[in-house]
């Protein structure tokens, strides 16, 4: 209430001091309306180009007691000597045109600089007092009619809120507002703001800039702030409008007071910490982001990766204190030049400057914290500048120690004022060679008698010009073609910040062309080479839930279902892929199969070569004794093509061992099924035999000419030779082959063979089945024959061992999966392997090695 009170006091005594007309005589009463203020730079001329710039800024808290006048403007905490470099950069602008032939030749300009302070007063204040000419360079020069040096057009100012407020003020006498740093949007309105041009670009480019930067660097999740004003209002609008488009979200948006209370600071301080958000993107002004990184340093936050707007995104002046914090701050600028000359024209003649200036005298107390002269800073209250020593003589001049003002390595903003001048001098220039009808509205002026005439923004509006090798013109808004270069702030050898160039951003380029970064020469924070991660999301191992009718970036965390890893929706992995423990990524899946080499593999493959070994022993043994009448009574042909065939079954169960292919998996089940058919033959032979042994004994029996040894080997080849048609049906029709089985276990890759065909494999196994019924049918028939000359009771016992292995192995077989379940196929292949070899050879070995003295022919012929 105060401010805005003191504000329109201000108003209307200047608005009371500016209408006085030219000429009318006046009382001797007649004086300026206000304090006289001698904080000003000025140099006559034809025309006198105005200036604001904030020289000073952050102004003290005060109450105001109402008894007398607020002694405010000059009550600020900060000098800045980068604000001062600008003032002398539209000087020495206005100096080197006046130097040149081909501009202007016929006029001369001057300058009226004021301090605005960062400070909405004190601007309205400095602005009317350029429009109404300085009221301290002769105190009754409008009493006697004595025109004033008016400035027709006002360079200024730096800040967006600051400036729409000199429009509103100032807009109604078509004054044009030439802004050389006040990036918001909404200064492009027309309607509302005719009067206004620029020559920084439009924060609409910046926050396209600034979305397209976090979209490049996979931020998601991103905080963002700003201080109170219409600048950081309307940037971070457009900003979350931007950055939707690309899948970003914020994960707050903050705006704190310009006068930070230790409430607002630690409000401020509750949000950034309380979020994940490790990428903070802030809109405001340096004198702000003081306080705010005096706070994170005091509460150990340096997590931060700082996304600098353009206000703040090549200030020096706060690396000194907080480089700790801000290394590897990232921000886009504007377009940096060299200008020929200013370093000299800054530097000369500084110790002279400073006894004739405040501004340069206070900029010597603050490069050599000394107090140079007391009568021109009385203003000056800050403890620090109150305890100074006096100065020195012999001082060393300033240009020879590192200070903003003297800094021309980096003419950004510097630049912009530099353009501003050219803008005007070149809209005059033009204006000087209108021809009759070529004006606005077919009215040529005078630049000499414009005063407040707005006929100069029309000239502005229309310039376009060469400026260092860049041409200069301006949209239909007033606002300059948009360039950016993005900075890195780096730490040098010395200690001193390096503002490097990783990057550009230019609309001229147009599409995806217009960001190009090196993202090599990048130092992220503390120095680190690794990108930063800022990501929406939850923790390992779950998805996030937008919650319905709330925007995107509200949302629940649910657990990933199996498969899944974390991601903006878990992401399911592929089908040869799983996630890892951490559940952040996929990895390869592992294969399985039964290998020789697991412990599995290695039980199996013994058994089965321990089967191998006693049956090629129990051949050696009916070849040792094949002439003993326990070899040749039990049908000596037979029972060595079923020790072979035996032995070929114990093999078979090998080629289920080891990583499957799909020659291997037709080789085993093949292998497997006539294997089996070759042994039940003989043993269907055998039972055969038997049966026809005892029925010929009968009188005038005549069957085992029918049955003799040729006949055997021809029903073991017949009976076995439907097997094989059987499997070459199934080998050209769908045979087995290798796969990897991924639905049977989610995190494995089984290696198996399946078997192609059902009906090709359900045939094997059921005529083997048939084969085995017919041999246990004959073999119980057969059972009750005289032992000695009859083996079909232990036939009977293999049989039916064999029935239990394989209706055991069904359901078994059905229900397993991978390496178990071949492990269970050759299982059933070696116990009934070892059934058969141990039932029908086993009691004939027992006698021929065991008891001898029953292996002779009376014992054979013996009818017990």
């Amino acid at each position: 209430v105060a401010m805005a009170l003191l504000a329109a006091w201000l108003l209307a005594s200047s608005l009371r001091f500016m209408l006085v007309k030219v000429g009318e005589p006046m009382s001797a009463a007649c004086v300026f309306q206000g304090e006289e203020d001698t904080r000003n730079l000025y140099k006559e001329g034809d025309v006198v180009i105005g200036g604001l710039f904030p020289v000073h800024y952050s102004p003290r808290s005060f109450k105001p007691s109402y008894q007398k006048k607020p002694d405010c403007f000059w009550n600020f905490l900060s000098f800045s000597a980068r604000a001062l470099r600008w003032t002398q950069t539209m000087a020495f602008a206005i100096e080197e045109i006046n130097q040149r032939r081909d501009l202007l030749p016929r006029l001369k300009l001057g300058y009226h600089i004021r301090d605005s302070c960062d400070d909405i007063p004190v601007s309205l204040r400095s602005s009317l007092l350029l429009v109404s000419g300085p009221p301290d360079l002769n105190a009754n020069s409008a009493c006697r009619g004595v025109p004033r040096p008016v400035s027709p057009v006002i360079i200024g100012d730096a800040a967006s809120g600051v400036s729409m407020a000199i429009l509103r003020t100032l807009g109604s006498f078509g004054i044009p507002l030439v802004s050389y740093f006040a990036s918001c949007n909404c200064l492009s309105n027309k309607k509302e703001f005719p009067t206004f041009m620029r020559t920084m670009p439009s924060d609409a480019f910046q926050i396209k800039a600034i979305a397209k930067l976090i979209r490049y660097f996979h931020w998601t999740w991103v905080g963002v702030i700003g201080v109170e004003s219409d600048y950081a209002r309307f940037a971070i609008q457009l900003f979350l409008e931007e950055s939707s488009k690309y899948g970003a979200c914020a994960a707050y948006v903050h705006f704190y007071p310009v006068l930070l209370s230790k409430e607002s600071i630690a409000d401020l301080m509750q949000t950034i910490r309380g979020s994940t958000a490790k990428v903070i993107l802030n809109f405001s002004g340096e004198s702000e982001l003081q306080t705010i990184l005096t706070e994170c340093r005091r509460q150990n936050m340096t997590h931060i990766q700082w996304i600098a707007s353009e206000a703040w995104a090549t200030a020096k002046s706060l690396w000194g204190e907080f480089q700790g914090l801000l290394t590897g701050t990232l921000g886009f600028a504007i377009r940096k030049a060299e200008i020929p000359g200013l370093q000299g024209f800054l530097t000369r003649g500084l110790l002279v400057r400073a006894h004739q200036s405040p501004f340069f005298a206070e900029l010597w107390e603050e490069t050599f914290n000394c107090k140079l002269n007391v009568s021109l800073n009385r203003h000056v209250h800050s403890d620090a500048a109150l305890s100074r020593r006096p100065c020195a003589e012999e001082e060393e001049a300033p240009e020879a120690v590192r200070s903003d003002y003297s800094d021309v390595s980096q003419l950004r903003v510097s630049y912009n004022v530099y353009k501003a001048v050219y803008l005007v001098a070149q809209a005059l220039h033009d204006m000087s060679g209108c021809t009759r009808g070529a004006g606005e509205q077919g009215i040529c002026s005078s630049p000499v008698s414009l005063a407040f005439r707005p006929q100069l923004l029309h000239y502005m509006k229309q310039a376009s010009f060469n400026m260092l090798g860049e041409q200069v013109s301006f949209d239909k808004n007033g606002d300059p073609i948009a360039s950016y270069d993005l900075m890195n702030w780096q730490k040098g050898p010395d200690g001193s910040l390096q503002l490097v160039k990783v990057g550009f951003y230019d609309t001229s380029l147009g599409g995806e062309k217009e960001l190009v970064i090196n993202d090599t020469a990048i130092w992220w924070h503390w120095g680190q080479q690794v990108c930063p991660v800022s990501l929406a999301s939850c923790t390992p191992g779950s998805r996030k839930a937008t919650r319905k009718g709330e925007p995107i970036c509200c949302f629940d965390c649910l657990p990933c279902t199996e498969g899944e890893i974390n991601s903006l929706d878990c992401r399911r992995c592929s089908v040869e892929t799983w996630p890892n423990e951490a559940q952040d990524h996929c990895v390869p899946k592992t294969t399985e199969f039964l290998s020789y080499h697991g412990s599995m593999g290695i039980v199996l493959c013994t058994c089965s070569l321990f089967g191998l070994f006693v049956t090629m022993a129990i051949f050696g043994v009916f070849v040792a004794y094949r002439t003993t009448p326990v070899v040749r009574g039990n049908n000596m042909e037979l029972s060595f093509l079923l020790l072979i065939f035996l032995s070929v079954c114990f093999l078979s169960g090998l080629t289920f061992i080891g990583e499957p292919t799909d020659w291997l998996c037709r080789i085993r089940y093949t292998t497997f099924g006539i294997s089996f058919s070759l042994c039940i033959s003989c043993i269907l032979a055998k039972t055969v035999v038997v049966l026809m042994a005892f029925r010929a004994t009968l009188p005038d029996s005549r069957v085992m000419r029918w049955f003799g040894p040729a006949q055997q080997r021809a029903s073991v080849f017949l009976c076995t030779c439907i097997q094989i048609v059987i499997c070459l049906i199934w080998l050209t029709t769908r045979p087995p082959l290798a796969v990897r089985n991924t639905r049977h276990h989610s995190s494995r890759i089984i290696l198996e063979c399946v078997v192609g065909s059902d009906v090709g494999f359900w045939s094997v196994l059921g005529y083997i089945g048939l084969l085995a019924c017919l041999c246990f049918l004959l073999a119980f028939l057969a059972r009750k024959l005289p032992d000695n000359f009859n083996e079909a009771k232990f036939i009977t016992f293999s049989m039916l061992i064999f029935f239990a292995v394989w209706i055991t192995f069904i359901p078994v077989y059905i229900s397993t999966s991978g390496q178990y379940m071949v492990a269970v196929h050759i299982f059933a292949i070696l116990a009934s392997a070892f059934g058969i070899l141990l039932c029908i050879f086993a009691p004939k070995c027992y006698i021929v090695l065991l008891k001898p003295e029953k292996n002779t022919k009376k014992q054979m012929i013996k009818i017990i």
